[in-house]
């Protein structure tokens, strides 16, 4: 059984710049690919990134690529998510998501193959 415990969201302007962390419970951190999810009112949940369980591998979705940053450390049971030139349209609830994972470059794109999850961040994006 994994935990995982996000944390760092909050209110920004437009252009602003925002780091989530998410911390997982266990010792078998290095055994899971990472991924951040998010999702807007009204709307489905939607993939942001993947980082895969030695942080070789990493992919983005194309609305953040360029503007957001995942990256793990191992040591800390952390995974970490930098937003910048952040735009109205990233507001919403952040969640981390954990897969056990046997190939260590492997990243996870589809919600559905994620075992664990927590329980959000809220991100507001003010224009």
């Amino acid at each position: 059984q994994v935990q995982l415990v996000e944390s760092g969201g909050g209110l920004v302007q437009a252009g602003g710049s925002l780091r989530l962390s998410c911390v997982a419970s266990g010792r078998t951190f290095d055994h899971y690919a990472m991924g951040w999810f998010r999702q807007a009112p009204g709307e489905e949940r939607e993939f942001v990134a993947s980082i895969s369980r030695i942080d070789s591998v990493i992919l983005y979705s194309g609305s953040v690529k360029g503007r957001f940053t995942i990256s793990r450390d191992n040591a800390k049971n952390t995974v970490y998510l930098e937003m910048n030139s952040l735009k109205p349209e990233d507001t919403a609830v952040y969640y981390c998501a954990a897969k056990s994972v046997p190939d260590l470059f492997r990243v996870v794109t589809a919600l559905q193959e994620y075992d664990y999850w927590g329980q959000g961040t809220q991100v507001t994006v003010s224009s």
